[in-house]
């Protein structure tokens, strides 16, 4: 009719549902990243919450649940005040020795070298982005009210993101099942229905990991730093352990801060860097590919195209969420694959032959 060829409009329809959907995602960009947290918080919780559940004599997992946020919010509050306020004030002492610091390691072993002119354009580098910094500050002062504000609804989300997260904890089950009755029974519900306990797995064992990798790192981090007597040392562990959570940039962006003010503060250097690349060895090689198991299961150089690729697309958020997604499409892939091949290789009803 009218020259269109069905199978054709079928396509751009198709194409173009696509598109406003992408467009839609991207409008929404900030409040889906609001939900993803707080799944992603609700999978780091899900262990304790089911704990609690076997051990308490009721229907329903509300009590569980409450139990689990009371656990969470005081341990967060004894942390904080245990850990946090040490990182506060060495944070702030490292801002006044810094320049002081900077202008030490300057004078040490004057020389016309090819290291010494390395060592003099890095030092001028980092004074550079100190004042640049300073300026930015001042000139900052002026827009307080709208810093507020973004610092307000920050709050807020932090606030809503573990409410949230409430929900999905105590109706995740039969979200799950609201979904798979969204198609019918057939080969599709049953691969759908293999994608959603994938992603479970997924997104249970990804978290987990992120949260044991970044414990570690702060551990080893701060204990070594102690003992070889490093400057600054919970601070530089709590860096180390908060950028676990952005994949490899993360990592090399602390080690590089690390060595950087063990340099400038004189304190071992060399051995702190030597300490950096043993430690990521093991991470990399061992601690984490045994955490990770078989939720994530990608090559690094994809990883690389992950990180870079959501770091322009979203930022940090895009970085942070670039593993799971690709994983995420690694499932989708093996899983459709494999459906088809089933398919393929099922055998056909013969017709009967009637004498």
């Amino acid at each position: 009719m009218l020259g269109i060829d069905r199978r054709a409009a079928h396509y751009a329809w198709t194409a173009a549902l696509v598109l406003v959907l992408l467009y839609l995602v991207f409008i929404l960009r900030t409040t889906l990243f609001v939900f993803i947290l707080a799944v992603l918080f609700a999978y780091l919780l899900s262990p304790l919450v089911n704990l609690l559940d076997r051990f308490l004599p009721t229907r329903t997992r509300t009590p569980a649940l409450t139990l689990a946020y009371i656990i969470f919010v005081g341990v967060a509050i004894t942390l904080g005040m245990q850990i946090g306020s040490r990182v506060v004030d060495e944070a702030t002492r490292l801002g006044k020795d810094l320049p002081a610091d900077i202008e030490k390691w300057k004078t040490i072993s004057p020389g016309t070298g090819i290291l010494d002119q390395y060592k003099v354009e890095i030092i001028e580098k980092i004074q550079t982005e100190i004042s640049t910094r300073a300026s930015d500050v001042l000139s900052m002062a002026a827009q307080a009210g709208v810093k507020f504000l973004t610092v307000a609804s920050s709050v807020i989300y932090i606030v809503i993101i573990p409410i949230l997260a409430f929900f999905f904890l105590k109706d995740g089950r039969a979200i799950r099942q609201h979904i798979l009755e969204l198609v019918e029974d057939g080969p599709r519900r049953l691969l759908l229905d293999e994608v959603l306990a994938d992603l479970d797995i997924l997104l249970a064992h990804y978290m987990r990991a992120l949260v044991i990798l970044s414990l570690a790192a702060f551990t080893a981090y701060s204990v070594f730093f102690s003992i070889m007597g490093v400057p600054y040392a919970v601070l530089l562990g709590a860096l180390g352990g908060i950028l676990e959570f952005i994949p490899m940039l993360g990592p090399l962006t602390a080690g590089v801060a690390i060595v950087l003010v063990a340099a400038l503060s004189g304190s071992h250097g060399v051995a702190v860097l030597i300490f950096l690349l043993a430690y990521r060895v093991f991470q990399d090689y061992i601690l984490s590919p045994h955490l990770m198991g078989q939720g994530v299961e990608l090559h690094p150089l994809l990883v690389l195209f992950g990180v870079f690729g959501g770091a322009e697309v979203a930022g940090i958020a895009g970085t942070f969420l670039s593993v799971p997604i690709l994983a995420l499409v690694r499932i989708l892939y093996l899983r459709i694959r494999k459906a088809r091949l089933t398919a393929h290789l099922a055998p056909t009803p013969t017709a009967e032959v009637t004498l």
